[in-house]
């Protein structure tokens, strides 16, 4: 197998994010959780998303992990590779983002690389190097109040730097817009002043072509989707990918019980559990009992498994904002974090023990830990649900044929689960 492009995610939602794009835009792509073992049989693709759930633990270890899967990648013959973000560049001042692009950087020998978490269909856009969420700057949004990465600075490239060994520059959306040789310029020109990475404006998906074509022509680039869109339209552009046709079904229907587990706080996956129960049991954890043990995920699955039969159940732990920070308050807020994870991976895996095949899975922290729990190496890339948010067929898992849908908290409509119950068959 000889990859066109190879990517590391950060997280595992990001990453089913960015296979949904690559497939979307013609290129054959697999995502696998973690490195792959190399007895892991894969089709022929043209791309591979290796999944690490890497964005908000300690900087070398993430940056340890990012470089076994930078090797494998490139054993496979990818000569670019994309280390993907999230577009909302989650990250604090210790890391990932910064950490994790130096040693790739270095590993490769790339002198600039361009860096943008720009997705306009998601409504992610940079300018002047500042990062957009729809209409707001980043620490106007949401975001300020991510209970893991608290994003306070909408500029970039301030952000980056505060991270990074090395300088940070920006090409700015005036040179975007006069096309490919001036953004080849501008990197040059600020590669020679030493600069090793550069934030790079985009607004429309038009801009995301041209950053495309200028990253695929070195060896590594940092970004969300929007990056992958632009490097898969580059790659079919120049004819080094023939694309192929996109969001075919991945297998035949699965079937049986299905479950819905909401880790996320955002107010987008908020609004989607409210929807929720309107049309589908719906119990909400108690975070403190939570962190007390083991009881809280046993009553879950109490209360769930006699409902399988009757159809989807939805599980959540999420709270609001000002909820989340008083637990935080109480407990701390890694210990907290972790011990919400476990108890979703734990109520997950006895799901699976019950039947349940088709599982939907809200919050990146949280589909980490349970698709780790599973056991689950590798998916198959199916149909689309909502923009980012891909059917996902399990390859190798210990439970045999599954299909679960893996969603960032911000993503997806007010009817999410309801939707991606009716894809995944």
């Amino acid at each position: 197998m000889t990859l066109a492009l190879g990517c590391i995610a950060d997280d595992y939602t990001g990453a089913s994010d960015l296979a949904n794009t690559l497939t979307r835009a013609g290129l054959r792509t697999v995502q696998t959780i973690g490195v792959p073992a190399d007895d892991l049989a894969l089709p022929e693709v043209d791309a591979v998303v290796v999944s690490l759930k890497s964005r908000s633990i300690e900087a070398g270890l993430a940056v340890s992990r990012s470089r076994a899967a930078e090797t494998w990648l490139r054993g496979r013959g990818a000569r670019h590779v994309l280390f993907k973000i999230c577009s909302t560049f989650d990250s604090t001042d210790a890391g990932n983002i910064g950490p994790v692009m130096d040693a790739l950087r270095a590993d490769c020998g790339e002198a600039g690389v361009l860096v943008t978490p720009a997705f306009p269909e998601t409504g992610r856009t940079v300018y002047q190097g500042n990062l957009f969420v729809a209409a707001v700057p980043l620490n106007e949004s949401p975001l300020k109040d991510h209970p893991l990465n608290p994003m306070h600075d909408s500029n970039l490239v301030r952000v980056l730097a505060r991270q990074s060994k090395t300088q940070v520059g920006l090409v700015d959306l005036a040179t975007v817009t006069r096309g490919a040789d001036a953004v080849r310029a501008r990197l040059a020109e600020l590669s020679g002043k030493g600069i090793g990475a550069a934030i790079i404006d985009a607004v429309f998906d038009r801009d995301l072509e041209t950053i495309g074509l200028v990253a695929a022509e070195h060896r590594l680039s940092v970004g969300a989707s929007g990056m992958g869109l632009g490097l898969a339209r580059a790659l079919v552009s120049t004819g080094k990918v023939k694309s192929t046709a996109a969001g075919g079904k991945a297998g035949a229907a699965v079937g049986g019980p299905a479950a819905c587990l909401a880790g996320s706080c955002s107010q987008a996956t908020l609004q989607q559990i409210a929807r929720a129960e309107a049309v589908m049991p719906v119990l909400h954890l108690d975070p403190d009992r939570i962190f007390a043990g083991r009881e809280e995920s046993e009553r879950a699955l109490a209360w769930a498994k006699p409902r399988l039969t009757g159809g989807p159940v939805l599980i959540a732990s999420s709270a609001t904002p000002e909820a989340v920070a008083a637990v935080q308050a109480r407990h701390g807020r890694d210990a907290v974090g972790h011990a919400i994870e476990q108890a979703m991976a734990d109520i997950a895996e006895g799901l699976v023990q019950a039947g349940v095949r088709r599982l939907i899975v809200a919050g990146g922290e949280t589909s980490g830990a349970v698709v780790d729990r599973l056991r689950i190496p590798g998916f198959l890339v199916g149909v689309e649900i909502a923009a980012g948010v891909p059917v996902l067929r399990a390859v190798g898992a210990e439970a045999g044929d599954m299909v679960l849908a893996l969603k960032s908290g911000n993503f997806g409509g007010p009817e999410f689960f309801s939707d991606a119950l009716r894809l995944m068959r």
